[in-house]
């Protein structure tokens, strides 16, 4: 690889890195980017609860 080719990777790989979203930015459905993965790791602990929430619903029958 020559010095010029690993110097053009290298500032792809830079402005690549620039361009991802910051926390505060809008993400879907008007939140923005932080809650939207909040949200989502909020939604897998309650489906991965989901089989408990059955079981105590039963019991209490």
């Amino acid at each position: 690889m020559t010095p010029r080719i690993a110097s053009i990777a290298a500032l792809v790989l830079l402005f690549a890195a620039g361009c991802s979203r910051t926390d505060n930015e809008p993400g879907p459905g008007g939140v923005t980017v932080s809650e939207a993965k909040a949200l989502d790791d909020a939604a897998e602990m309650l489906e991965s609860r989901d089989g408990a929430a059955d079981a105590d619903t039963e019991a209490g029958r």
